[in-house]
Parts: C-alpha cells; sequence; structure tokens
C-alpha cells in the first residue's frame, strides 16, 4: 500500500506552462504548491488524461511483491503525490486494472488518500468544479477474480464499477455484492501482440459514460490497459513524472513501462507534444498532448 504523504512539500517550479485550454480556479494553498493549471475545453466526449511515473530507464513498476506501486518509482517523493492528488481532484472517474488494484489492494484511488494533508483543498477543488469529492472507481479486469472485501468495494466509501466478462462477471456474483459496487459484463476482442481477448477500451468508455457522465478521465494503470487506450486513440494528455532513479532490468526481467501489450513505432508511432514542464528538486513534471489524433 502507497505511503500517503503528510507534510506540504515546496512548491513546483513552473519551467514551461500552456496557454491552451480553460484556465482551472484553485484553491490558494494548491496553486502556490502548483502554479498555474489549465485543463483541455470541453468536446464532444470526455478529456481521458493518464498519470504515472518512471525511472530515468522507462520503469514504471518494479513488479515485485510489496513494491510494485509508483512510491518506489518516485521515492514516496511529497511533490509527485501532491500532483497525483490535484489530478484525482480533478477527474469524475478513475480507471484502474486489476493489477494496479493487486499492487496496492488496500488504497482508495482519491485525492485524500494519497495526501491526506491537503485533503480540504482538494474538496474545495472538486466542488469548485461541480465534481463528487470522490471520482467513480471502475476496475477491470476480464477474469473478474476480485476480492469484494478489499477497502475498496466494501467500506462505501467511493462508488466502484467493475468491468468483467461474462464469465468474470459470473465469477463475482458468487459474492456478496456491496449496495456501492456495479459490475457489468462487456464482450471482449482479440488484441494484436497480446495471447487470448481483451475488453476493448472504446467499450470501457462507454460502460462509464453510461454509468456516470463525465468531464474527465483519469487512467491510472495499469501498462497494459493504458496500451489499449493509447491504440484506441483516446489518450488526450500523458501526465508523466521523471524520477531520478536506474531501476535496470535483468535479461528476462519483468518489470514494466509505461505501456505494455501494444507496440506503435515504427509503423504507427504516436508522438505527443511538450505541454508543460515543471521542476521539484531532481523530479521532473512533464505534460503531454496527443491532439488531432484519428481514432
Amino acid at each position: 500500500m502507497p505511503r500517503p504523504a503528510t507534510a506540504v512539500p515546496a512548491p513546483l517550479t513552473t519551467l514551461l506552462a500552456t496557454r491552451c485550454g480553460q484556465r482551472v480556479a484553485l484553491p490558494p494553498r494548491l496553486e502556490r504548491l502548483y502554479g498555474s493549471l489549465r485543463v483541455p475545453s470541453q468536446r464532444g466526449r470526455p478529456c481521458v488524461f493518464s498519470n504515472f511515473v518512471t525511472t530515468l530507464d522507462g520503469v514504471v513498476s518494479l513488479n515485485e511483491t510489496g513494491h510494485a506501486s509508483g512510491g518506489d518509482i518516485s521515492g514516496f517523493n511529497a511533490q509527485d503525490r501532491m500532483v497525483m492528488g490535484l489530478l484525482r481532484a480533478l477527474a469524475d472517474v478513475v480507471i484502474i486494472g486489476a493489477g494496479t488494484l493487486g499492487a496496492d489492494s488496500r488504497h482508495l484511488w482519491t485525492a485524500a488518500a494519497i495526501f491526506p494533508s491537503l485533503a480540504e483543498d482538494y474538496r474545495q477543488l472538486s466542488a469548485a468544479l461541480g465534481s463528487s469529492e470522490t471520482p467513480l472507481h471502475v476496475i477491470v479486469s476480464g477474469s473478474g477474480t476480485l476480492d469484494l472485501g478489499l477497502p475498496v468495494f466494501a467500506a462505501g466509501k467511493v462508488q466502484a464499477l467493475i468491468l468483467t466478462t461474462t464469465a468474470g462477471a459470473k465469477h463475482l456474483l458468487r459474492q456478496a455484492v456491496p449496495a456501492s459496487v456495479e459490475i457489468r459484463a462487456i464482450r471482449t476482442i482479440r488484441t494484436p501482440g497480446r495471447s487470448g481477448r481483451a475488453i476493448p477500451a472504446p467499450a470501457i468508455l462507454d460502460a462509464v459514460c453510461r454509468v456516470r457522465p463525465a468531464r474527465r478521465i483519469l487512467v491510472e494503470g495499469g501498462p497494459r490497459l493504458l496500451g489499449d487506450f493509447y491504440a484506441a486513440r483516446l489518450i488526450d494528455e500523458q501526465f508523466l513524472t521523471l524520477a531520478p532513479q536506474i531501476a535496470g532490468r535483468a535479461a528476462d526481467d519483468r518489470r514494466l513501462s509505461l505501456v505494455m501489450g501494444r507496440t506503435f513505432a515504427p509503423d504507427d508511432a504516436l508522438w505527443g507534444r511538450l505541454t508543460d514542464l515543471r521542476r521539484g528538486g531532481s523530479h521532473l513534471y512533464l505534460r503531454y498532448s496527443f491532439p488531432g489524433v484519428p481514432a
């Protein structure tokens, strides 16, 4: 489980800031810590953005028991946690895969959970945006092998939507389903470059919007789920914290990079545009947009 940040960090230094989109009126303390923030203007569908932290050599998860979360990558950096909380406070929906849930099984994907000392500031931001204080938690699991006794389902603090297969739904319904949990079955498709079938990202987005109309949807992983969203050209912005760490890889290593299970270059390379760059000590906070990518 990630360690929630407590001490308020030093402000980030803005090196490059986008001038596009709508300016968000941040609560005073968040504006002092993060700086000015703009979000894309409303369009025909929700803005889908992702947030990850990576080492200098491109590792986003050590994928080892007890060391699979982003905290091991960032060094449990307070500024990174502050940004994570900010982005969760902006989101109407947070989407994660079963692997991400397994890595942090006691966690809630809320702003307050990642940075309790700033919980009131995040609450003020969500209220000003007309958003729920706790975003809808969407968990994608093809197999449906989830423990509905975990806090994200059983604590009653968040609304959870489980998207799974028909077989996965049957498996889940063998357990008592908490009142705050909804289960929906989605047809799978064969995925190029991956064995077996997967729940397609457009179907995930469609199911989410049927349950909760959303303006901003945050994808927090894992890398295979993110790869599916990139393959469907559904990621509008990528927030990426670059941590000053070299993790390394063995020849047969299972450590994960930002995108797994999909290949794009050289035939179908995805190029982003750097729109924002901030610094906190030796950590860099990058933001890329992927405008006009055809679906």
